[in-house]
């Protein structure tokens, strides 16, 4: 973030580098049963993000001193490939994704009823395929579909967005030149029927007129995406009642 730039990111008609307007997304896109041996699974386009995610159990969790006598434990694995980006990333784990993965298998775990499966473990695999900003939000957005479609109860979904500052400017869903070069960046994680936040994170400086009005940006987009996740699951459900009546 911050990182001095030629790069006009938006301008004074209030359009942004890729033409969309200050509180616009990226085109979405999730399928889900993209994997036939994962208990749930899905795969998400979000701008040029290309995200794969697959989820298994509940299943009794290994090694057993690991076992929770009140709870399922979630496990989120986050990881890029190593072609993911331009410039090829050195596989296995970082600081980076060790960190995502510990706030998405809390943001998961706060909406997964946990307490009905008891010395339980949820796996969930999020691989980015293709990397173009918000990869976590993306992915975490991605992977309470692959849940839900696991048959895994739930209290709501989560849905991922982000928001941040650019040219001095509140913006929505961050591309990837104005996540390299914008001044903020604020992904959040919501629970949309409560408006509950599971995940909040942010790099850079935002003021408190402006943290407002980035979140109240966020919120809003939530129920837009979460409409898109509803129908993805809805999409599945059809196709199985289709395959079943044949």
């Amino acid at each position: 973030m911050g990182t001095a730039s030629d790069i006009k990111l938006i301008d004074e008609n209030n359009i942004r580098l890729d033409g969309r307007g200050p509180d616009e997304l990226r085109p979405i896109k999730i399928e889900t049963n993209v994997l036939n041996r994962a208990d749930g699974s899905s795969f998400i386009e979000w701008g040029g993000n290309k995200i794969m995610v697959a989820v298994y159990g509940p299943r009794e969790a290994y090694p057993k001193h690991n076992q929770d006598i009140n709870k399922a434990i979630v496990k989120a694995r986050y990881n890029m490939a190593a072609f993911s980006v331009d410039e090829r990333k050195r596989p296995g784990p970082d600081r980076r994704s060790v960190e995502i993965s510990k706030v998405v298998s809390e943001a998961l775990e706060a909406a997964i009823m946990v307490e009905l499966f008891p010395r339980a473990q949820i796996d969930v695999f999020i691989e980015v395929l293709q990397a173009d900003a918000g990869t976590r939000i993306a992915g975490l957005t991605a992977a309470s579909v692959a849940v839900a479609a696991a048959g895994i109860p739930m209290r709501d979904m989560v849905v991922g967005c982000t928001a941040g500052k650019v040219g001095n400017k509140i913006v929505l869903d961050l591309s990837k030149e104005e996540d390299n070069f914008g001044q903020a960046d604020l992904p959040m994680g919501i629970l949309p029927k409560s408006d509950r936040v599971v995940l909040m994170q942010m790099d850079g400086d935002l003021s408190v007129e402006e943290f407002e009005q980035a979140t109240s940006m966020i919120m809003k987009a939530t129920k837009r995406i979460a409409q898109i996740q509803r129908e993805a699951l809805t999409k599945k459900y059809e196709i199985q009642q289709k395959e079943q009546g044949e």
